[in-house]
């Protein structure tokens, strides 16, 4: 049976279009600040679940909701499933948007939200793909469980409860990433680090950050210029900014207190290079400042041993994979005041190296009386062969609908639900060359594009259950 899953899709693409726009339309970030009994989560991550499920169930499927936390969607009666693993949660807003990030905005084919691409873009294309073959009654010899997680970009607290209650199919995928085919992802571990705190500096408080997995974009300091030149301050400022052009700043006075602002450029922490991290700028801003002896060795360890440093070398640390390849960090929550002095490191670790490896290393070429310690779960490494009968499945519906035929299976250093899987893989919706706007201010998606991912993904799902 020749099937123009092109043509199904365009059929469909204005109600898809519809569904994704009420999706994206509801700030499902984590706010476990206004967390209840039935919104364990905050009630942004459960109304997006919640909606996600309204479609399933208007369109005939079978599901469930699993507390809020996550839900699922079935289709086909075997008992023998394929797992397809995507998100409604999304990281904060962070600053520097054009557009408001939860009213979605359509210009020039993109279509401009949080979560266009990561990942309820890429979760709606998949669904779109699964309602394509349940509209055709393709014949179908395996089922179909997309399970919907609420915390991906945290704390897995969601799809942890699911497999703490259901059964988790074997093999599958994860729309979250990118084409042709993820099959390997880095280990994921962050590191509290803790500093000697200052009481009578002339730091009064540095702070930058929103989430371990996100490069800070904006990072914002108060200088007590009582026994600082205030002339020279902004001088120094002013020409720090002239070398340093990746990065805008402002200061202003209010009493004798400074309060100094760097905007970089935010990025996912898997890519670090990508983004422009305004914490270690204005960190490396600081050093030139008259610090006593817990500021020096706060701001200097972050100038001389992370600023610019992508691959853990100044913290010797550094590793590589011929496969995986290089370890990257990122410091992503930084925070200096009269009662703490914490840098939350984020990891992205091949193969040859493990949590306590990392923390061992760490601790012998931290400052005297500086302690690192793993902060919340760590992730080993997954890697799934290049030959495995998913990959390649995968791989020929990928190929059937682009051009490519020179692009291979890769690994990365972001973290997708593919890895809970024995034989779990990570596909699109991302192509090959994209622009790569997760988790960054002014998140878009190439509408034409979202429409081709849905295509490949139905192809590919046919492939794997037929």
């Amino acid at each position: 049976m020749s099937i123009d899953w092109e043509k199904e899709v365009s059929h469909r693409s204005d109600e898809l279009l519809n569904d994704l726009s009420e999706l994206l339309s509801i700030d499902s970030s984590r706010d476990i600040e206004h967390k209840t009994d039935d919104f364990p989560l905050g009630p942004g991550p459960a109304k997006a679940l919640q909606t996600f499920l309204h479609f399933a169930d208007r369109d005939g499927f079978s599901t469930k909701n699993v507390d809020n936390l996550a839900g699922r969607i079935e289709y086909g009666e075997s008992k023998d499933a394929i797992a397809i693993l995507g998100h409604v949660d999304v990281v904060p807003e962070g600053a520097g948007w054009n557009t408001n990030a939860f009213e979605p905005t359509i210009k020039d084919g993109r279509i401009y939200a949080r979560g266009t691409s990561d990942d309820k873009g890429p979760s709606i294309a998949a669904y779109y793909a699964l309602k394509i073959i349940k509209e055709l009654k393709l014949p179908v010899s395996k089922s179909v469980h997309m399970i919907l997680g609420t915390d991906e970009e945290s704390e897995w607290v969601g799809m942890n409860r699911y497999m703490e209650t259901e059964q988790m199919p074997e093999t599958g995928f994860s729309p979250d990433a990118e084409f042709p085919v993820i099959n390997g992802e880095k280990g994921i571990v962050s590191f509290d680090l803790q500093f000697p705190v200052s009481k009578n500096g002339v730091v009064k408080s540095f702070e930058s950050g929103l989430r371990a997995n996100m490069v800070p974009q904006n990072a914002t300091a108060t200088i007590d210029t009582t026994d600082v030149d205030i002339t020279d301050l902004i001088e120094t400022f002013n020409e720090y900014l002239k070398q340093n052009s990746e990065v805008t700043g402002n200061i202003s006075n209010q009493e004798n207190i400074f309060t100094v602002s760097i905007e970089g450029k935010g990025s996912h922490a898997m890519e670090p290079y990508n983004g422009v991290n305004a914490a270690t700028y204005l960190a490396k801003f600081i050093t030139l400042l008259p610090l006593n002896n817990a500021e020096k060795t706060y701001f200097e360890f972050i100038t001389n041993s992370l600023h610019l440093d992508f691959y853990g070398n100044g913290l010797s640390i550094n590793n590589e994979d011929g496969v995986m390849g290089k370890l990257t960090v990122s410091p992503d929550i930084l925070k200096f005041d009269h009662e703490q002095a914490s840098i939350l490191l984020n990891i992205r670790y091949p193969k040859g190296d493990t949590g306590d490896t990392l923390t061992e290393k760490l601790n012998n070429v931290l400052p005297t009386n500086v302690t690192a310690s793993i902060d919340g779960h760590n992730q080993l490494p997954h890697f799934v062969s290049a030959d495995d009968p998913l990959v390649q499945s995968l791989m020929d519906a990928y190929r059937a609908h682009t051009d490519d035929e020179t692009s291979e299976p890769f690994t990365v250093g972001g973290g997708t639900y593919g890895r809970i899987l024995k034989h779990g893989v990570a596909f699109g919706a991302m192509f090959p060359g994209d622009e790569n706007v997760m988790h960054q201010a002014n998140e878009y998606v190439v509408f034409d594009n979202l429409l081709k991912a849905t295509a490949i993904y139905a192809d590919a799902i046919y492939r794997l259950i037929k």
